[in-house]
């Protein structure tokens, strides 16, 4: 038997892991047939299937299973020996890879990536947006960012933007003249509601709260969207009530053209966390993130 070749034992782990070859093939930056022509290579010098390969999944076999177990963790050494040579660098390089969800990558990250980029320029940094919560070191990414009822106990979170938001109500001043304002949570029930449906399938309830009282309610009317662009616009011309974050809504707000319905009734929630694996060696890139947020938030004098 033939020695396998390195790169194509680091291959399968990457598909293994991502149980896709597309998708481990956007994590790496290269292209799906390389790794499948990598598999194929490593299969036929082992003798032994690694992959169950159907047109809707991957899969590891037994013996795939098992060989994944032996090495993950010895990439995992290596990847850490090498990102230990940043140590002997002025400043560290290397690629940070973000999951994060898709309010964040629109109204937080933007003002912080700049920053952070033009103070690290050996950085290269990667952000995928996902609304669903995912195993983030499976999918191939070093830290993710969601909000903390999301967040796996065995994680390490460090705040990131706001540490209060609020989910608001509004409607078109054109809707609003011809079918009235809500005035109690109950009534919504009664509109045309723009509803969100996350990547997952999950369609959240709107939920209010005034002095203790929570009250959720699950709506109907003419659009159900993944897209916040799509559900702006459907607002703005007057389709129905929206229910989003209040950083997606505040411009149009400010201007005019939308107006609050149930202000008193909008409910505040935490922030947003950065979190990652709890482990003994940070990468290089993500221990210089970690480091960025937590000066920037000293700066404002903000809780850490």
């Amino acid at each position: 038997m033939v020695d396998p070749d390195l790169a194509d034992l680091n291959a399968f782990v990457a598909v293994a892991r991502a149980r896709s070859f597309r998708g481990a093939a956007g994590l790496r930056g290269v292209s799906a047939s390389s790794l499948s022509e990598a598999l194929r290579r490593l299969e036929a010098r082992l003798g032994v299937r690694l992959l169950n390969r159907t047109t809707r999944s991957v899969t590891p076999t037994e013996a795939g299973e098992r060989l994944l177990e032996r090495l993950a963790p010895a990439f995992t050494e290596i990847d850490a020996a090498l990102d230990g040579i940043n140590s002997f660098r002025d400043s560290p390089r290397g690629t940070l890879k973000l999951n994060v969800p898709t309010i964040v990558a629109r109204d937080i990250l933007p003002s912080i990536t700049h920053r952070f980029l033009a103070a690290h320029p050996g950085i290269r940094l990667e952000i995928a947006t996902n609304d669903s919560f995912i195993d983030v070191l499976a999918a191939g990414f070093d830290a993710g960012i969601r909000y903390d009822e999301r967040i796996e106990r065995d994680m390490i979170a460090v705040p990131i933007g706001p540490r209060v938001q609020r989910f608001v109500a509004a409607a078109a001043p054109s809707y609003l003249a011809a079918r009235g304002s809500p005035t109690h949570p109950r009534d919504v029930l009664e509109h045309a509601c723009i509803r969100h449906r996350f990547g997952s399938g999950v369609m959240p309830a709107w939920e209010f709260e005034r002095s203790g009282e929570i009250i959720r309610v699950s709506p109907d009317g003419p659009l159900i969207a993944s897209t916040l662009e799509i559900e702006m616009a459907a607002a703005l011309a007057g389709l129905g009530l929206i229910y989003s974050f209040e950083e997606f809504l505040r411009p149009s707000l400010d201007s005019g053209n939308l107006k609050p319905v149930l202000a008193d009734w909008w409910q505040s929630f935490s922030g947003p966390f950065l979190y990652y694996q709890s482990r003994v060696h940070v990468p290089a890139p993500l221990r210089a993130f970690l480091d960025f947020i937590k000066r920037e938030r000293a700066a404002q004098k903000l809780p850490a």
